[in-house]
């Protein structure tokens, strides 16, 4: 019977270690970020246009800080695609404080910032909804940490139209 070698058991103990810390301190990474677009979300909700500006130059803010190289490899492919777009989104919703423009950039932000909450793993639940009738009757998603549907596409028009499709946790 041969016996496993424990140097290389505690090699793959420290290596899986190493992993599971660096995803953890990637997801610690999204914190300001998924602030940040939670923020937004709640603004849009109340149509507060002046509010989801601010709440848009603080994504920005957190964009510009993000440490890629602190990924773990899940979160820095995702990452990596969603990069480019989450900057100009961020940048275009700080830049107006027309609501209905906020709402149309806040389509492919949400898209973009599920990718990365799904890579994340929160330890929280998170909510994945969805409004049939948002962007001209073609449907939108949004995230929110609450299951209860708070529409950021009509707010008090349509407070509660919509569903949630997907909890992501971990």
């Amino acid at each position: 019977m041969k016996t496993i070698n424990p140097i290389l058991i505690l090699a793959v103990i420290f290596i899986g270690t190493a992993f599971r810390s660096r995803a953890q301190a990637g997801s610690e990474l999204f914190k300001d970020l998924f602030q940040s677009y939670f923020q937004i979300k709640d603004a849009l909700v109340k149509s507060e246009a002046e509010n989801a500006s601010l709440h848009g130059g603080q994504l920005v803010a957190a964009l510009d800080k993000m440490e890629m190289n602190k990924l773990g490899h899940e979160e820095h492919l995702a990452w990596m695609k969603v990069e480019k777009e989450l900057k100009q989104d961020a940048k275009d919703l700080a830049g107006t404080k027309k609501i209905t423009r906020q709402r149309e950039i806040f389509i492919r932000l949400s898209e973009n910032i599920y990718s990365l909450i799904k890579s994340s793993k929160p330890l929280e639940a998170v909510y994945y909804q969805h409004c049939p009738m948002a962007n001209g009757g073609k449907g939108a998603h949004w995230l929110s940490k609450e299951n209860p549907v708070k529409n950021p596409y009509y707010g008090a028009s349509m407070l509660s139209c919509g569903r949630t499709v997907e909890t992501i946790q971990q």
